[in-house]
């Protein structure tokens, strides 16, 4: 563990999903003062009073004291702000937020969701700093399954952020034995890495689903990085952010990991499941589905090439077969595998 002394000492994790039980505990253990907030009254009761989330993470029990709630008035203010919502929300707890004193007194905002806004385009980090702009804005992200860092397995993450020295400050809260992170300035390279890994994780998951095998798993991770790459670069990420841990690290975790829910909805689609009926069937949401809308259109919108997403998409939004889909990536005219 770092020695360095963290000059941010508490923190606020709005929403209450696998990864923010995750991190609200890990930052407890780190010593940090922590405060708990979920949507549903229920569940944060459930939560506080067997400090175990049963509904999203059973393998973890939180500390005693990390304090639970489900109302955002009952919330002191803290150094920091963790928004680890679905992307979708984002928008709404930041603007709940506003004009508090939970905004007023905060020292940094930090998204740890993942995706693109529809329509606007916009990264989570630019929707908090529209919604909070008197806040500094940081991101976590990288290859970081929520059960494997409840179990203490080795990972790593990374904290973008503009400002170095607060990098530095918001680094040593996340470094514990089995947690290590490394910063970057970054923000742009590490968001759109993260964000645009969810759809190619579904498309893992049906070429799984499709027994097509492990030539065409590798063929189609790695032609994805491609994309990742021209989608990024072209939104100003730099090219050494996306062969990193928010790049091909988290690329790579989401494909082939059996923790990944974008990877089960891909895998069930293959398998000759209706996405209505997989959304149904789960309690957790798979940020790939809805930021394939989101990031097919912002593609278009910088008029990048992405034959894969463009499958993907009509896979989910236009009832395309999978199996049509591989068949139509492999009739492609022949190009080189630099271009």
């Amino acid at each position: 563990m770092s020695d360095a002394p963290s000059e941010l000492t508490s923190a606020i994790v709005l929403g209450a999903g696998s990864w923010g039980t995750a991190l609200a505990s890990m930052l407890a253990e780190r010593g940090l003062d922590v405060q708990f907030w979920g949507r549903s009254g229920d569940l944060m009761a459930d939560i506080a009073a067997t400090r175990i989330n049963s509904r999203y993470l059973p393998g973890l029990t939180l500390q005693e004291s990390v304090h639970c709630t489900s109302d955002l008035n009952s919330l002191s203010p803290a150094d920091m702000l963790l928004f680890t919502v679905p992307s979708k929300g984002i928008r709404e707890i930041a603007h709940r937020l506003g004009g508090t004193q939970l905004s007023s007194k905060a020292r940094v905002q930090i998204s740890c969701a993942k995706g693109v806004e529809l329509n606007t385009g916009l990264r989570m980090s630019q929707i908090l700093s529209q919604e909070l702009p008197a806040i500094p804005v940081a991101v976590l992200t990288g290859p970081n399954h929520a059960e494997e860092a409840a179990a203490r397995l080795a990972t790593a993450a990374v904290v973008a952020c503009a400002d170095e020295m607060l990098a530095r400050r918001i680094q040593a809260c996340f470094t514990l034995p089995w947690f290590r992170t490394y910063t970057t300035l970054d923000i742009v390279g590490a968001e759109w890495g993260g964000a645009m890994k969810n759809p190619y994780a579904i498309a893992a998951g049906i070429c799984h689903g499709l027994k097509l095998g492990d030539n065409a798993s590798a063929a189609l991770v790695t032609r994805a990085l491609a994309e990742i790459l021209r989608v990024g670069l072209a939104q100003g990420g730099r090219p050494e952010t996306f062969y990193g841990l928010s790049g091909v690290g988290d690329l790579m975790a989401t494909c082939y990991s059996e923790h990944s829910r974008n990877h089960r909805v891909g895998l069930a689609l293959g398998r000759g499941e209706k996405l209505a009926d997989i959304i149904a069937g789960t309690n957790m949401v798979a940020e790939g589905v809805p930021n394939t809308a989101s990031l097919h259109q912002a593609a278009r919108a910088c008029n990048v090439r992405t034959p894969l997403l463009d499958e993907i998409y009509a896979i989910l939004y236009e009832e395309k077969s999978p199996k049509a889909a591989m068949r139509d990536l492999l009739s492609r005219d022949p190009r080189a595998e630099s271009d």
